[in-house]
């Protein structure tokens, strides 16, 4: 078996805390029986860590900050508006009906991709804040306005 260099085991550690906070709104969302769960989001985080990870892999641009911005600047702007077609998809409008459906998944797959981002950027701090209240924005509204005896039932909320 082949040894991993520290630099591997490095990335192998943010692929995986990709997946693991990917998968972690993904629950959220299966819980709610919503289109995108587990496996998309996992898959979503884990797809933006890995073309972040190969986009800093380079040696010439590692040595060449200019380029290296640039570079990081397109995956950054080329893996969030990517990910909005995958969002689109879930969002619905049907004739007649005032309301429009699927925005909240659509932005959990949104921030989905850019915690996977961070993980690639080992902004573990970052990560961590984003990922606790993104947890926080999709789970406490509903529990709050049910605490107050209200109805929660915003026209852009998919819940």
């Amino acid at each position: 078996m082949p040894q991993l260099s520290s630099f591997e085991w490095d990335a192998a550690l943010r692929l995986l805390a990709a997946v693991g906070c990917g998968l972690l709104l993904g629950f959220n969302r299966d819980l709610k029986n919503k289109p995108t769960g587990m496996r998309t989001l996992g898959l979503v985080s884990l797809g933006a860590c890995l073309v972040a990870l190969a986009s800093l892999q380079s040696d010439p641009l590692r040595t060449n900050p200019d380029a290296m911005s640039r570079v990081v600047q397109g995956v950054l702007q080329g893996v969030l508006t990517g990910v909005g077609f995958i969002g689109a998809g879930v969002v619905l409008k049907l004739p007649g009906d005032r309301r429009v459906r699927g925005l909240t998944t659509a932005a959990t797959v949104w921030v989905t991709a850019a915690l996977g981002v961070a993980c690639a950027f080992a902004s573990w701090p970052l990560l961590t804040f984003g990922l606790v209240l993104t947890l926080l924005v999709l789970i406490l509204p509903r529990r709050i306005a049910k605490a107050l005896g209200g109805d929660f039932d915003s026209p852009d909320d998919d819940d």
